[in-house]
């Protein structure tokens, strides 16, 4: 079954522990599967290694049939944890059809090979083997889990899924129902709807505006040649990234590799995606709705991981909007005024552009309020900076938080795949903290005019101004 991602159309969360975002605590999610939450997050066991101790072992792979992959051997628990990645996703979704990468996640473990959707699922429950597929706006993505002794098995039900899915009429109409109600239930959800809006109003005809889940009227007219063209398109090889942990031998993992992935197409067919510089701020988009709660999604063009100011802006955002309890945002909107129950505010980056995004929710008759909080504060920072004790006690979290945000085996082979992804070292995890130890307060207060100095982009949903008033129930009163 297809992962769920962390957000989905809520765009981005901080701390969340479904996807690791080349930084511990940054989480890149622009598409909603099923749930706000999902159970992805679980590991099935612990490994209890600092990252550093971690990052001492992660070595280089390369199997005998080429196939490369960033690799740490541990043998504490009898447990071997897989993410891997092709380029693709959910910009590769053929124009007029948003919804294919992500259906063909839904699908590719509903039969395959020689086993119908039934067995092949008998077979991973029998085994306690966890597979799963996702589409982000940049790559595909799967993961895979399983004990030690189950790798055989584990490694060609995935081979099997890759290479042979069978997309059976009566498996794709069975997903494509679950997908349409999904997104039936999504064009009445707020938060989805400021997501989606907000998409619209930062890249306008760009790839990244689609929803990667779909839209009511484009999942319908995906035909089975579209899922078998994607497929064939986007799963090769020479796109592909892996990280492994667990307890399995260099030689061992080398030929599941090439079993696995070693009869795949050598090279993908990719349609070319343009850089793209989000919409600049100010602009603001209303959409109304009758619910007691509106949704404001906030935020602006961002700054790109290889960007030299990204270390500085990864720290100031801690200050303005990622550090939960202790975020200006937080203490402004909720602790002072009592406007919201939560708010958070990250930082997003795609291969091709890159965004800091904001959500809260708050009375519909306060929703006037809440933005007017939340630009003020942003503008403080950008005028102002933070302060030095801000800065440093900022540092100190995002050093210390890395351990903790990489204590199982899955959590760090999702940030072994992602560092991959965003092409930094293979001991990156070493030198993080040096790097962050080196931002400045000078560096801060220049980065934070940086991203916030021109405004915001702003996502309403929720009543009308002149309806807040109202019951719900109540229709709104005529102009």
């Amino acid at each position: 079954m297809a992962r769920q991602e962390a957000v989905g159309d809520r765009l981005s969360d901080q701390g969340y522990c479904a996807e690791t975002r080349g930084e511990a605590l940054v989480i890149y999610s622009l598409t909603r599967r099923a749930a706000l939450i999902g159970g992805a997050c679980a590991a099935l066991l612990t490994v209890t290694s600092a990252p550093s101790q971690a990052a001492a072992r992660i070595q280089r792979l390369v199997s005998p049939g080429g196939i490369e992959a960033w690799f740490v051997q541990d043998a504490t628990v009898p447990l071997i944890a897989m993410e891997y990645a092709f380029s693709g996703g959910a910009s590769q979704d053929p124009p007029g059809k948003p919804g294919v990468g992500n259906l063909v996640a839904d699908l590719l473990d509903e039969g395959s090979g020689d086993l119908d959707s039934k067995t092949y699922h008998e077979r991973l429950e029998r085994r306690a083997i966890e597979l799963s597929f996702q589409s982000n706006r940049d790559q595909f993505r799967g993961s895979l889990r399983m004990l030690k002794d189950n790798k055989d098995e584990a490694y060609d039900l995935l081979r099997m899924a890759l290479t042979s899915p069978h997309f059976e009429p009566k498996d794709v109409e069975r997903i494509r129902a679950q997908v349409i109600a999904n997104l039936r239930r999504e064009s009445t959800n707020p938060s989805s709807l400021a997501g989606r809006k907000f998409l619209e109003l930062a890249f306008g005809d760009h790839p990244y505006a689609r929803t990667a889940t779909g839209t009511l009227e484009s999942v319908p007219a995906i035909q089975i040649p579209d899922l078998k063209d994607y497929t064939r398109r986007i799963i090769a090889k020479d796109t592909l990234r892996v990280a492994v942990v667990g307890d399995v031998d260099p030689d061992t993992l080398g030929k599941l590799l090439d079993k696995t992935f070693g009869g795949l197409p050598a090279k993908a067919e990719l349609t070319a995606v343009p850089d793209v510089v989000a919409t600049r701020p100010p602009q603001r988009a209303f959409v109304p709705l009758d619910v007691p709660q509106t949704v404001v999604t906030f935020g602006g063009p961002g700054i790109a991981r290889h960007d030299p100011d990204f270390m500085a802006a990864y720290v100031v955002n801690h200050i303005l909007g990622g550090g939960g309890l202790s975020s200006r945002l937080y203490k402004e909107v909720r602790e002072k005024r009592g406007l919201a129950y939560s708010i958070y505010e990250a930082l997003v980056w795609m291969d091709h552009s890159a965004l800091f995004i904001g959500n809260t929710g708050t009375r519909a008759d306060r929703a006037g309020e809440t933005v007017d909080a939340i630009e003020a504060e942003v503008r403080r920072i950008a005028e102002e900076g933070p302060t030095q004790k801000e800065l440093d006690e900022a540092k100190s979290y995002l050093k210390g938080s890395q351990m903790l945000a990489l204590d199982t085996s899955s959590k760090l082979a999702q940030a072994m795949l992602q560092y991959q992804l965003d092409k930094l070292p293979i001991d990156y995890i070493e030198k993080r903290n040096a790097i962050v130890d080196a931002v400045t307060l000078d560096d801060a207060k220049r980065v934070a005019r940086r991203l916030w100095g021109n405004g915001l982009l702003t996502a309403i949903v929720g009543r009308a101004p002149q309806a807040a008033a109202q019951p719900v129930s109540a229709p709104p009163k005529a102009n």
